[in-house]
């Protein structure tokens, strides 16, 4: 009875020992480690730092604000720039909009006054050329009848062009030179309101808080760096195989990768990238016949949506070959 008791159980441990095994046949096998993409987000404009919203180890989205700089003086100079705009509109639209109607009317009733006042000048003259040529008046009431008549004509001519002018109010020289100047003005906002967007520091990946070089305070030039932080959803492993094996590597091909905590657990990975030009292999290969052969680098991208895996952690990977 326990010869058969003691049977059974190890046939079950065997039964599990082969469960528990990973089946990497027709596989390549290489060693390497992980690696994360670390991106540093700089400042994009100069100012100290105001508040500082993330720690070292800080998980973080993209779009999150990680730091904010001091922008007071900014704001103020938007401002400005925003009653330049309002003041350049207002002096184009006067433009394009011509002359008030009151200008117009006062402009017409002028052009009639000065109309009238000609005319009468103008057969008054007439009149007193003929009693001058008949020697009925002076030379000087001549004279006179002449001045009034070229003053008449000449205000006449006056009111005319005035009336014209408010009519035309603007020539398209002018048009043109306030709209630059409007396009101008909204520019020069435009830069403004973008430089106060750009104090607040945005992040544009989604990852883990590496490095915060900076503190509250501190007095930032533009291109500072803030902080960098690694992307953890997807891991670079880096292993190098030789000649003979690199013809059985695709790119896009697949690979299990496999870590020393977990060995049980397999990751999915794919090659994304094969080096073109052989290599040395890396110095902290352990013995000095595999150091001195010529290899190539294949890249393989590691799926981590839980991020369990952590860069810097050492791994297998059984590279799917393609005989």
């Amino acid at each position: 009875m326990n010869r058969k008791l003691s049977s059974l159980l190890i046939g079950s441990a065997l039964v599990l020992l082969a469960g528990c095994s990973n089946n990497h046949k027709g596989t390549l096998e290489a060693s390497g480690t992980l690696e994360a993409t670390e991106v540093r987000i700089s400042t994009k404009v100069p100012g100290q730092i105001e508040r500082l919203l993330v720690q070292e180890g800080s998980s973080v989205k993209a779009g999150d604000t990680l730091a904010v700089l001091d922008h007071s003086t900014l704001e103020f100079q938007w401002k400005q720039a925003e009653a330049g705009v309002e003041l350049a509109d207002a002096q184009y639209k006067l433009l394009v909009n011509g002359a008030r109607a009151e200008d117009l009317q006062s402009a017409e009733e002028a052009v009639t006054q000065s109309q009238s006042s000609f005319e009468n000048a103008r057969t008054d003259f007439g009149r007193m050329k003929e009693l001058f040529a008949t020697h009925t008046v002076s030379q000087k009431q001549m004279d006179d009848a002449q001045s009034r008549y070229t003053i008449a004509e000449a205000q006449l001519n006056s009111a005319q062009q005035n009336l014209k002018k408010l009519k035309r109010f603007a020539r398209p020289e002018d048009l043109a030179a306030a709209k630059a100047r409007l396009s101008q003005a909204q520019a020069n906002a435009g830069l403004l309101k973008k430089q106060m967007n750009d104090s607040y520091v945005i992040s544009p990946v989604s990852g883990i808080v590496t490095q915060k070089p900076v503190e509250v305070g501190e007095l930032l030039g533009t291109g500072t760096t803030v902080v960098s932080i690694a992307q953890l959803e997807k891991l670079n492993l880096m292993i190098y195989v030789n000649e003979a094996e690199l013809g059985k590597i695709k790119l896009g091909g697949t690979a299990d990768v496999v870590i020393d905590t977990n060995p049980n657990e397999t990751h999915q990975g794919k090659i994304v990238y094969i080096s073109p030009i052989a290599e040395f292999t890396p110095k902290n290969v352990q013995t000095k016949e595999d150091r001195t052969k010529l290899v190539f680098g294949v890249k393989v991208e590691v799926a981590n949506p839980n991020t369990v895996l952590k860069a810097g952690m050492p791994a297998d990977a059984y590279v799917h070959t393609q005989e």
